[in-house]
């Protein structure tokens, strides 16, 4: 998916991969690090939650936060009043911040406790964000934020009003320095812990959706959209 909002055209001729900085490129495990744009794109577009990272008043802070994704851009919502949303709109050059998203998708379970892992996907993004204040882009950020929850929702609910777009803020953060992580495989013991009595394996996770559940206020013969079934 080259965009997390429907109808907006993905951006041409860029290279395949981000280019490696010296804050992208791990100490540890480097090799488990990717910094190919589609992949990158997958990680980002699956999850719902991000975790946003910077400095206050001389020490971090890290806010889970909805975010979604256009083209080579992340959108970042959030009050008016929250304070890094705040410190975007003060001036440039804007506020230096640290966006992650992580997969977690199997648990590593090994014959020593100190072989114990998990399988994950996961992506750190550096760079400075700026506040988003062309109100058709704002739009645009709301709509596609709404989409990379459930795709075409946007369409299938009243856009926000002037009052609503006034209490909401947005940031934007572009995708220029960013690196993907992943641990895939199995159980990495040490050869003399072989025939030790313990089970080891690898126990798989998977996300899954219940029937959606009705509101009781719902207009009459209001049914469950195609998007959600």
């Amino acid at each position: 998916m080259e965009t997390a909002m429907q109808g907006t055209p993905p951006q041409e001729h860029q290279p395949a991969a981000y280019t490696p900085t010296d804050r992208t490129v791990p100490t540890r495990s480097a090799k488990r690090a990717s910094y190919d744009r589609e992949l990158v794109h997958s990680i980002l577009d699956e999850a719902y939650v991000c975790h946003l990272g910077f400095v206050r008043d001389g020490a971090p802070v890290v806010l889970p936060t909805l975010f979604g994704r256009v083209g080579d851009t992340l959108y970042v919502h959030g009050s008016t009043g929250s304070r890094p949303l705040r410190m975007t709109g003060q001036a440039d050059p804007g506020l230096p911040v640290c966006l992650t998203v992580t997969h977690v998708d199997a648990l590593i379970l090994a014959r020593s406790a100190f072989h114990h892992s998990i399988n994950y996907r996961s992506v750190v993004v550096h760079g400075v964000a700026h506040q988003v204040t062309d109100p058709e882009e704002k739009r645009m950020a709301l709509d596609a934020l709404v989409d990379h929850v459930v795709p075409g929702r946007s369409a299938d609910s009243r856009p926000a009003n002037g009052k609503e777009l006034a209490a909401t803020a947005v940031i934007r953060l572009d995708l220029n320095e960013v690196s993907a992580k992943l641990r895939t495989g199995g159980v990495n013991d040490e050869p003399e812990d072989l025939a030790l009595p313990h089970w080891a394996g690898v126990v798989p996770l998977r996300k899954g959706y219940e029937a959606p559940v009705d509101d009781p206020d719902l207009a009459p013969d209001t049914k469950v959209p195609a998007y959600l079934t």
